[in-house]
């Protein structure tokens, strides 16, 4: 098995590496992928380091160990965290336990005690994924699944075809624990096929048919602290139904499916996308949430799979949704929408083919009329420009009139359905370049405020803060923080220059609420401190 990740903060560097020098931390099952030498800093790194295990002193300026711990169990719940402290003191272990970490041990660290624990936190790992990939305990819990007419009512319930006062009845009768919230959210879960699930070495990879119940497991596990919901299978996925109300929030929800995703690829080698939609505010307009995840879904093959696509980060604009019964037509709208030119030749291949020369004209006509009113309405729905779309100005009867033959309509259809496609990719990255730029005019305008967190900047865009990030990195090269950091130290060094401003003023003016950190940040990156810096010019 690979080794596990760790992380160690210490705002000692000679205690960071005497332990990282002292412990054979493979032999322990383990490698050291960064280090931190406060709370604060360990924080920005988490996201990008992802660990398994984050080994923390308890006594650090900037943000303490406990604070830490807060942080990652709000964060990151499936990162084991270890604390070591010089101070036997209760109050410190007691909070250390209601913070559910896994051990607390006294400096100085011994080694031979260090590699023992390290050793027992790795045969808990492997026991944790071992009882995840158990294919005997997954072949019990198959058979113990929900009853088919518990499952029938769900999807009916999703589906909008449920009056509210039907679906509270049969919430009643089936047990299901999602009555009484403010609202509703409903993900789409998919467990992507291909070569992931062929290269797992596990019996469970041997079993494919076993590995939803397994992903279905992880997620009840991980969401039952959070949240009340139910999970249960459709005709092609998993769907999930969470129910929102005052303990918990709807960016929240979205935040622990992403964390969730993310420990199916470690823990069950396997990658799962969940597909979220608009929140509904009544039982029986379920639908609407339901179609726009499944609508969120489609986007995976854009935004990437093995992780959380909501709705409106792909889709800000509440747009009506084109409903349409034909799968062919369903096809084509998913294909151009979401590409690549290849899907968007062969959904058009799949409707000129059911065109039979036998049939009577007026059907052929309508075939090709209800066909053109699938495209012109997603240009309508995205508001392009119908003239650019079909290449002309002239009457539109008059372009449509001229496909007498099979092979022209179908030559239309591709040249037609590809703009829309080239428009809409155009469109979807405008929006990104948008975002950024917003989220940059936001930071600037605010980035005095000490309370400007990624979560502060995501309610400002409307947007959840996991595709937020991706977004930012992705557009800037930088993580968001990187980016905040570096805009409020040229905004230092502009006052130091410029003002005779005391250090803490210029802290407290570009958004720190200590001077000490402040100080610590600037030294770090200009490799002096500010009052040295003023003092070189």
């Amino acid at each position: 098995m690979s080794l596990y990740k760790i992380m160690l903060v210490d705002d000692e560097e000679e205690v960071r590496k005497s332990i990282i020098k002292k412990i054979d931390w493979a032999d322990a099952g383990f490698e050291v992928v960064g280090d931190a030498e406060n709370g604060q800093e360990a924080l920005e790194k988490l996201e990008l380091l992802e660990p398994d295990v984050v080994v923390t002193d308890i006594r650090m300026p900037y943000m303490d160990g406990l604070a830490l711990t807060e942080k990652i169990r709000q964060r990151y719940p499936s990162t084991k965290v270890v604390i070591f402290s010089g101070f036997d003191d209760f109050e410190y272990a007691q909070r250390a336990i209601q913070l559910n970490v896994t051990e607390y041990i006294l400096k100085p660290v011994n080694v031979e005690e260090m590699t023992a624990i390290l050793k027992k936190i790795r045969r808990n790992l492997d026991e944790e994924i071992a009882m995840r990939r158990d294919v005997d305990l997954l072949r019990e819990r198959y058979v113990a699944s929900l009853p088919l007419m518990r499952e029938h009512f769900l999807n009916t319930l999703v589906t909008g075809s449920v009056a509210a006062e039907t679906a509270e009845e049969k919430l009643k009768e089936y047990e299901v624990d999602i009555l009484g919230a403010s609202k509703w959210v409903v993900a789409v879960i998919h467990v992507e096929p291909g070569e992931e699930h062929g290269s797992g070495t596990s019996s469970l990879h041997q079993e494919q048919e076993l590995i939803p119940i397994s992903v279905k497991q992880l997620m009840e596990e991980k969401l039952k602290p959070y949240c009340r919901f139910v999970i249960f299978n459709s005709f092609r996925e998993m769907v999930l139904i969470a129910a929102i109300d005052e303990t918990n929030t709807q960016t929240g929800f979205i935040e622990l499916l992403n964390d969730i995703c993310k420990e199916c690829r470690k823990v069950l080698e396997v990658a799962v996308t969940a597909g979220v939609g608009v929140s509904s505010p009544s039982l029986d307009r379920m639908g609407r949430s339901y179609q726009t995840a499944v609508d969120a879904l489609g986007y995976r093959a854009i935004v990437g799979e093995g992780g959380v696509i909501y709705i409106n980060d792909v889709e800000p604009v509440n747009r009506g949704k084109l409903q349409l019964d034909q799968k062919e037509e369903s096809d084509l709208v998913a294909a151009i929408k979401f590409g690549p030119r290849e899907k968007i030749e062969a959904a058009a291949r799949a409707i000129a083919g059911r065109m039979d020369a036998k049939v009577h004209i007026l059907q052929y006509q309508a075939y090709i009329l209800s066909v053109a009113s699938t495209v012109i309405q997603l240009v309508q729905q995205y508001d392009l420009s119908l003239s650019e779309i079909l290449g002309t100005d002239r009457d539109y009867f008059e372009v449509l009139a001229q496909m007498d033959k099979r092979e022209d309509f179908y030559n239309w259809l591709i040249r037609v359905a590809c703009r829309i496609g080239d428009a809409l990719g155009q469109e979807r990255d405008n929006t990104a370049k948008n975002m950024i730029r917003e989220a940059k005019q936001y930071i600037e305008e605010n980035y005095s405020d000490p309370e400007l967190s990624v979560e502060k900047i995501c309610r400002h865009l409307h947007m959840s803060p996991a595709y937020f990030s991706t977004m930012f990195k992705k557009e800037t090269g930088q993580t968001y923080i990187a980016y905040l950091t570096e805009v409020r130290l040229n905004r230092a060094v502009e006052l130091l220059n410029k003002t005779d401003d005391k250090t803490y003023i210029i802290a407290s003016k570009v958004g720190y609420q200590e001077q000490n950190y402040f100080s610590y940040v600037f030294k770090k990156r200009f490799g002096v401190s500010p009052t040295k810096y003023r003092g070189a010019k």
